[in-house]
């Protein structure tokens, strides 16, 4: 059964949300945040990267840094920038996206998730954390007291939950506005309490949820449980701190974008070495100029010397839910035995560019001279996130690229109301 708990969000007044609404700290750098919120006192990245408010040269671990987003939030509400709702809520979130030639849309639920489902795996994961990432979102969600950025979870559809959503955001929405990225963003709350005990109905006929994006912070809200439920000797498991921030959506409104790879050395081949040995590992058929864009699975574009290639995996054991990703594929044929990318979490060889920027991005980067070959990949699918998960096992790092990317600063949950 899938807990879902409404809750008082902190949030913008409707003329100053697309002023505090910003990307999700981690898909930005400290670089572009500063520049992002420059003339923007409200927006929400001087809580959530709050290293753009000190010098540039600061450690983003330092204490300091928490402290200011801390000093930061607590100012937005005393200047009434942000206000907490009177009652409990649900929020529902529509986000419609322009795609070449088409239009993405999907409607989520802005709610809080159980962190004892979490860790019962009723909330199931699919991607290892890093210590060190764990351990910055753990000290800023415990020092802010507040989930700042949601956890972007999905489970498998279900009709009579999509009619009942369906229904409800046919109300005069809260917000209703563009970001700069072109995104749609319009918002509904849910304060009536027989919407919000039949929402809660109905998540129950749901036995899992799966993270989509956000491991970390779901880590984090874990940690920081156990820190305040040690420091409560009244603890009792309804307080705040026991439920973390998350906006749900039906695994069949998922739009998953390929993660590409760029790798900055050939590990001392010479370009004509290394296209011969991938020759001798795939169907390479050359395409000219331009990278190309894989159009199924186990097909991947392939950019090095000034020429794109298309690359055709042979027979895949598809038994294996980790080992047949396309991920796996190009790590375990090319990347590890070829270039000696053994750990690509760490391996600084390797970089990462979600599929939004397109081919020519990772054409670009090529050319620059900071990269000597670039792959394409066809997206992975929310059916073999969902396979895996299942599963119990691990994806490889970097698997997935969700878009549109869910936007801070719409609801914010507090530990302690």
């Amino acid at each position: 059964m899938a807990v879902v708990k409404p809750f008082r969000a902190v949030r913008p007044r409707k003329d100053n949300v697309i002023k505090v609404a910003c990307p999700p700290y981690d898909v930005i750098s400290s670089e572009e945040a500063r520049a992002m919120a420059e003339g923007n006192d409200m927006s929400l990245l001087h809580v959530t990267k709050p290293e753009i408010d000190l010098e540039p040269r600061i450690d983003h671990y330092d204490e300091r840094v928490y402290e200011k987003g801390k000093e930061n939030l607590q100012k937005f509400l005393r200047e009434n920038i942000l206000t907490q709702d009177s009652n409990d809520c649900f929020y529902l979130y529509r986000q419609i996206m322009p795609l070449e030639g088409r239009e993405h849309t999907q409607l989520g639920l802005v709610a809080c998730a159980s962190v004892d489902e979490y860790q019962s795996d009723l909330i199931k994961k699919h991607e290892l954390t890093r210590k060190d990432k764990e351990d910055d979102r753990t000290k800023h969600v415990y020092i802010t007291q507040a989930n700042t950025g949601p956890v972007f979870l999905t489970y498998k559809s279900r009709e009579a939950l999509d009619r009942l959503l369906g229904e409800l955001e046919k109300g005069k929405p809260e917000y209703d506005f563009t970001s700069d990225d072109g995104i749609h963003h319009i918002v509904w709350v849910i304060d009536r309490e027989k919407d919000i005990n039949a929402i809660i109905r109905q998540f129950e006929k749901i036995p899992v949820m799966y993270v989509a994006d956000g491991h970390h912070r779901s880590a984090s809200a874990c940690r920081v449980r156990e820190i305040m439920k040690v420091e409560n000797a009244s603890h009792t498991g309804k307080e705040e701190y026991n439920f973390f921030l998350v906006v749900i959506f039906p695994h069949d409104q998922m739009n998953i974008m390929a993660y590409n790879r760029v790798v900055k050395t050939l590990n001392n081949h010479s370009a004509d070495d290394f296209l011969k040995k991938i020759t001798e590992l795939f169907e390479v058929m050359e395409m000219g100029p331009d990278l190309p864009s894989p159009e199924k699975r186990h097909q991947f574009g392939m950019y090095l010397n000034g020429k794109g290639y298309l690359l055709t995996a042979g027979q895949v054991d598809e038994s294996d839910p980790v080992l047949s990703l396309d991920v796996s594929i190009l790590q375990n044929t090319v990347l590890s035995p070829l270039l000696g990318i053994k750990e690509p979490r760490e391996d600084k060889n390797i970089d990462f560019i979600g599929g939004i920027r397109g081919t020519g991005e990772l054409k670009r980067l090529v050319e620059s001279g900071k990269f000597k070959v670039a792959f394409s990949l066809y997206p992975t699918s929310i059916e073999d996130l969902i396979g895996v998960a299942d599963s119990g096992k691990i994806m490889p790092p970097k698997s997935t690229w969700f878009e549109p990317k869910l936007k801070d600063g719409i609801a914010i949950h507090m530990l302690k109301n």
